[in-house]
């Protein structure tokens, strides 16, 4: 059995032959903590009925354990000078495909229906904080083809992800996530665990996909109330929505939105970022009507 690339002198040896350095671009880090690793694919709970769609392998470290774990694993790269590189590491494996493509350019119901036979799979992925948000946001909309996502993000977007009303890292993002998910951090990581070391610490985000949403709610209208409320946080909601709102030509006039918040029993000087998400799925019943 060749070398697992969880194994740190491993990892530099492969580094050095290819003369591999992390590309700022693509905002490259290359895990070496073994433990880590084995812990982001127990946190997914990965078994051998699974179908994994890989974000970014790398040079494969995760890719290796993954396809231990799983009945098949497919692995998307951006990053087309690794070819070589993964055709060693885990062109061998017979449960590995690798597609170099964009996953913001990938047809994810293509993808399930081509390796999983239109069942829902497993994302498992060390994303690069710069596309963290588009790529979570871009998996979770694709309703029915993930039945969980499990990443490695920056320590400060896992917990605003999970933050509820309560706390002051809550925001359109958390609210984004906790309407399509159930959100977790299970463990934080170094920046010793990579290289090169990042400057901030990350932490591991497992988030189990809905099969209908936690709360009846006017989908796309609600969204468009969410952005209008914290894209001007510091003002009341009523004000926020009566000069803010964009959402196929409505208007909300001040005292409209007024009575929108007395009918919903709360105060009218009550700011957006005191909602919760049920609070905004009701708000959306009542501006549609």
């Amino acid at each position: 059995m060749k070398e697992l690339l969880t194994d740190p002198g491993t990892t530099r040896y492969i580094l050095e032959k290819y003369g591999i350095r992390a590309k700022k671009k693509y905002g490259q880090n290359f895990l070496i903590d073994a433990g880590v690793v084995e812990g982001i694919v127990e946190a997914a709970g990965i078994g051998e009925d699974d179908c994994v769609l890989e974000i970014g392998p790398g040079i494969g470290t995760m890719t290796q354990l993954l396809a231990q774990s799983a009945g098949r694993v497919v692995a998307v790269e951006v990053d087309r000078s690794l070819e070589p590189v993964l055709e060693e590491t885990v062109g061998d494996l017979p449960n590995v495909t690798v597609l170099f493509q964009d996953i913001l350019k990938t047809d994810l119901t293509e993808v399930m229906k081509e390796y999983n036979e239109g069942r829902p799979m497993k994302c498992v992925a060390n994303l690069p904080y710069y596309i963290t948000t588009p790529v979570i946001m871009e998996l979770l909309k694709e309703k029915g083809c993930f039945e969980s996502i499990t990443v490695m993000i920056q320590k400060e977007v896992a917990e605003r992800i999970c933050a509820g009303e309560t706390d002051k890292e809550y925001g359109a993002i958390s609210l984004a996530v906790q309407y399509y998910a159930s959100p977790k951090i299970t463990r934080d990581v170094p920046p010793s665990c990579f290289i090169p070391r990042p400057g901030v610490y990350s932490s591991v985000l497992t988030m189990q996909a809905y099969e209908t949403p936690p709360v009846d709610a006017e989908e796309e209208l609600m969204f468009a109330l969410i952005r209008a409320a914290f894209n001007q946080r510091r003002k009341t909601l009523v004000n926020a929505l009566s000069h803010g709102l964009a959402f196929k030509g409505m208007t909300i006039s001040k005292e409209d939105a007024a009575k929108a918040l007395d009918a919903m029993g709360l105060p009218r000087d009550i700011r957006g970022e005191k909602l919760s998400l049920e609070q905004f799925a009701g708000l959306s019943k009542l501006m549609k009507q």
